[in-house]
């Protein structure tokens, strides 16, 4: 196996594992927007006027990015964006953890999913940014419905 077959394959198995967890993330949002909206208002970072909105539209974002790199479509795209998301929900772990806030990180969903935030949850959100970020960079669209629409690069 070649050097860009290896780095093709190991983004293939990033981009599945991102995929899943932000279609999971998303999905729990989506059943549950007054208790992720909770969630978001905790950190105390936005203004109470966009709380709301953030909370509707975040958990869709979150869906639909998860599936299309599940799917392969438009990866660079969509591994940029997941990439974004997870430097906003580092530097909103880091302003809380500064804070010192005792709360529920709002991750997933409500409930049993729950995960009070640490440090260990920012270590987690730094690994799946520079998951996403090598996907972005390494993805070449072999593996995926980018392929079958010409988005392809030769390696």
């Amino acid at each position: 196996m070649t050097a860009g077959g290896a780095l093709a394959l190991v983004s293939v198995l990033f981009r599945l594992y991102l995929g899943a967890v932000f279609v999971v993330a998303g999905y729990g949002k989506i059943l549950e927007p007054f208790d992720f909206a909770l969630s978001v208002a905790t950190y105390q970072i936005l203004p109470l006027s966009l709380i709301n909105l953030f909370a509707i539209l975040l958990p869709w974002l979150e869906l639909f990015t998860g599936v299309f790199l599940i799917v392969g479509f438009w990866t660079k795209e969509n591994a940029f964006l997941v990439s974004m998301m997870m430097v906003m929900f580092t530097v909103a772990l880091g302003i809380a953890l500064s804070k010192g806030l005792q709360i529920n990180c709002g991750c997933f969903a409500s409930g049993e999913a729950a995960v009070e935030i640490s440090y260990r949850t920012l270590l987690r959100d730094i690994t799946w940014l520079a998951m996403g970020l090598f996907v972005w960079k390494c993805d070449d669209g072999r593996f995926g419905v980018d392929r079958f629409l010409g988005r392809h690069r030769h390696a």
